[in-house]
């Protein structure tokens, strides 16, 4: 074990602590232990896992603070894995000298525009626990390979500028992640993101991912899997409360990949048992494959609760989509497929949702797919309809229920349909809009 002081490291908060620090990384007993304090340093903090060895930082039970000064990440670990998760593929020296690199207590700040916090390249097996980090551009930053990661119990907060992401897969082929039981919150362009990067096996369960957004920039997200360069697939996401506040073109929840005729450079994921509200979107799938969408408690959208576009194979099952009354501003909630096939709703709850016009659309619309289910879904207050079919093939629309409840309706009729073959309405039970209950029209 190697306290940073006895290498001369001061600690103040003025003094450049960087030479003191990297002297202990390379030097010391591999287990790195900074006292109480808060050390200033002006470049990064390699550790070079290859000729350091197994390494260890600790920030004292949560008591020390690096501040960094310049740019680039506070922290640097570097290996040398070039294999899979296959122990087969792994080389002597990752296991003799580099696995399972291990950051726990420690408090980082980024004190300029480019600070990141701790950034991973071919790890083996790095263990992130009890980290905060705050006013960086990126918090967690994952570069060319890693494998068998897991970040716990993080607080990655408040980053810098319009650029900031909480923790950032950039470019990383990396299988087996686990991102268990942290706070990812105040980033305005994504909490959580997946870009340019091949991914297996990634669970995001128990976190805390509120308000990354930017109410005057598009496309930010509470998480973020930008599939549209590489494939991401067999993912979890669970357990989490996921929320913001609008901006344009954002969601809670994105996913989207490139168009390829089956859709399947997104899938084999299941989104399960989260609160997800409070964004233009809640959850924005497109060109995806293979997801389950289960148990989660959408709320005040401002455009659409879920939009699922050009994807094949989406399950979505006892799932609501509601509103908090104390929330205010204006929302419109609801379900829009449109250019998919082999799209399953069962079990909705949808409430109040304002989706639609007088001519068009609703509070599920289903838009030029086929191979569709809706069941067993109640559907209360539409403002103009529950339920519109364009030119839609071959579904089942059956033991759904409609009401409303105004005393003077608003809703048009319960379903309209227009266009489209080969449909089944067993069991529902409508009530009457102005128009009726269903109104068809070719």
């Amino acid at each position: 074990m190697s306290h940073v002081k006895d290498f001369g490291a001061v600690g103040d908060g003025k003094a450049d602590d960087t030479a003191e620090l990297q002297h202990a990384i390379n030097d010391g007993e591999r287990r790195v232990v900074i006292p109480h304090g808060t050390y200033r340093i002006t470049k990064s903090l390699v550790i070079d896992l290859d000729k350091v060895g197994f390494t260890s930082i600790s920030g004292d039970g949560g008591t020390a603070t690096i501040v960094m000064d310049g740019p680039g990440p506070a922290l640097r670990m570097v290996g040398t894995h070039q294999g899979t998760a296959d122990p087969s593929s792994f080389k002597p020296n990752v296991w003799q000298s580099q696995r399972m690199p291990t950051v726990s207590g420690l408090e980082i700040v980024g004190n300029h525009p480019e600070a990141i916090g701790i950034q991973l390249e071919r790890t083996m097996q790095a263990t992130l626990t009890g980290v905060l980090i705050r006013k960086c551009k990126f918090g967690i930053h994952l570069i060319t390979r890693n494998r068998n990661t897991i970040i716990s119990h993080c607080h990655i907060y408040d980053g810098a500028g319009k650029e900031a992401i909480g923790i950032y897969l950039d470019g990383c082929d990396l299988h087996q992640i686990n991102i268990i039981g942290c706070h990812v919150s105040y980033h305005r362009h994504a909490g959580i993101k997946l870009q340019r990067s091949s991914v297996r096996n990634l669970q995001i369960t128990g976190c805390d991912i509120e308000y990354n957004f930017d109410a005057e920039e598009t496309d930010c997200a509470d998480v973020w899997i930008d599939a549209r360069e590489a494939k991401v697939r067999e993912v979890t996401i669970s357990s989490c409360t996921i929320q913001a506040k609008y901006s344009p073109s954002g969601a809670n929840v994105r996913i989207e990949a490139k168009p390829t005729e089956l859709s399947t450079d997104a899938g084999l994921w299941t989104i399960s048992g989260n609160i997800i509200q409070s964004q233009t979107h809640n959850l924005l799938l497109r060109n995806c494959h293979g997801i389950a969408v289960t148990g989660n408690s959408f709320c005040s959208a401002g455009e659409r609760s879920l939009i699922i576009d050009t994807c094949r194979n989406i399950a979505v099952g006892s799932c609501t989509i509601d509103y908090n009354p104390d929330y205010k501003g204006s929302r419109f909630d609801g379900v829009l497929v449109k250019d998919s096939a082999g799209i399953n709703l069962n079990g909705l709850i949808v409430e109040a949702s304002q989706a639609g016009t007088e001519k068009s659309d609703g509070a599920i619309g289903i838009f030029n797919s086929h191979d569709i289910t809706v069941a067993n879904c109640q559907i209360h207050d539409p403002k103009h309809r529950a339920l519109h079919l364009d030119n839609v093939h071959h579904a089942v629309i059956s033991a759904n229920l409609v009401r409303d409840h105004g005393r003077v309706p608003t809703m048009q009729e319960a379903v309209l349909v227009t266009g489209g073959g080969n449909l089944e309405f067993p069991g529902n039970l409508l009530d009457k809009g102005r128009r009726g209950k269903m109104t068809k029209a070719q």
